[in-house]
């Protein structure tokens, strides 16, 4: 499918999505996919990571598919729970949960420490060429939520989370490597995993605006954010965040103020409805500037690239500034920074 019309003297712009892969070693039959689709960047999972020399070289093939050295790759690397690299490899970092500990009893040490943790996290994915981290985790769990976010959440203040996230944020910047904010605008209160079912938080505007707005409000300035796929009803009763216009042009881009790159979450999850195509093309109508699918399902993907053109010159020209937030990092010494960060969460 054709993008939209560019004017003679416009560079062509890449598909408004982006994708996983089946496995450790590009098929060439993803290869010809991407050739031709030619989506924005791809996503990395546990599946696709064994050992550094491996992930650096189906990073290099991902990108040659689409002839773009500058394609982002993403990954999950949170610590904790949620890690797709991991020993013996890679650290096991910790979850946030833990470092939110350490900031409840002092909070200029959790500080560092998220700082300290993050930027170990970007020494290690810039090392395997990966552009952008999906850190940090923003949202507030309320009593009783499900336990789907749980240890990923730095806590209940939201204060503290802003805190924390924003070191996160400044950690990985300094490794070169690009936040996401998530799941924006705040996955806590909800009962369900959205992984299976959806959400339905039925908290005032009010309370929203005051507690799990905060974090995303004060990092609004960072590059990334993901969408939660979650139906508020006090914003909108008919349609989950990632679906909603009023969600993401009212709440995320107003009222929050995020002007940065938009990205849904995966368009593969249970809390979502109908086909894979549908499920894209409704994202981005309501304002996602990139459709997630991270699956490496090769029909969903050629489903999806039936239904998605090339992304919008907004949705660029927020990916160029997201990428001017990227820089060469400077040398540093790993193993140090791994004992000052030990030594910290000996504390917590």
């Amino acid at each position: 499918m054709s993008g939209p019309d560019l004017r003679p003297d416009e560079p062509s712009r890449p598909r408004a999505v982006i994708f996983g892969c089946a496995g450790p070693s590009l098929l060439e039959a993803e290869r010809q996919l991407y050739r031709e689709a030619d989506p924005c960047g791809f996503i990395l999972f546990e599946r696709n990571c064994e050992a550094p020399d491996q992930v650096r070289a189906l990073v290099d093939a991902l990108r040659e598919a689409v002839g773009r050295a500058d394609a982002p790759v993403l990954i999950d690397q949170e610590g904790g729970p949620v890690a797709r690299l991991g020993p013996p490899h890679w650290r096991a970092a910790p979850a946030a949960a833990a470092i939110g500990a350490l900031a409840s009893r002092d909070r200029e040490l959790g500080r560092q420490a998220a700082r300290l943790n993050a930027r170990l996290l970007a020494a290690e994915l810039h090392d395997l060429g990966i552009t952008v981290n999906c850190l940090p985790v923003l949202d507030i769990p309320a009593p009783g939520a499900h336990a789907v976010i749980g240890e990923r959440a730095f806590g209940t203040d939201p204060e503290i989370v802003a805190i924390l996230g924003a070191a996160a944020c400044w950690g990985l910047l300094d490794g070169g490597v690009l936040p996401v904010l998530k799941h924006i605008p705040g996955h806590g209160r909800a009962m369900a995993d959205s992984h299976t079912d959806m959400p339905v938080v039925e908290a005032p505007r009010a309370l929203l605006d005051k507690t799990d707005f905060h974090p995303f409000r004060a990092l609004a300035h960072m590059p990334w954010a993901m969408t939660a796929h979650i139906l508020y009803k006090a914003l909108d009763d008919t349609a989950p965040a990632t679906m909603s216009r009023t969600v993401i042009g009212d709440v995320i881009r107003r009222e929050i103020g995020f002007r940065g790159v938009l990205l849904s979450d995966d368009l593969s999850m249970g809390a979502l409805k109908g086909g894979l195509g549908e499920r894209a093309r409704a994202a981005l109508a309501a304002g996602c500037d990139l459709a997630l699918h991270s699956s490496g399902v090769f029909k969903e993907m050629e489903e999806i690239v039936a239904a998605v053109d090339a992304m919008s010159a907004e949705a660029a020209a927020r990916l160029a500034r997201a990428e001017a937030f990227r820089h060469a990092p400077e040398p540093v010494d790993t193993e140090a920074l791994a004992a000052q960060l030990d030594a910290l969460m000996g504390k917590a």
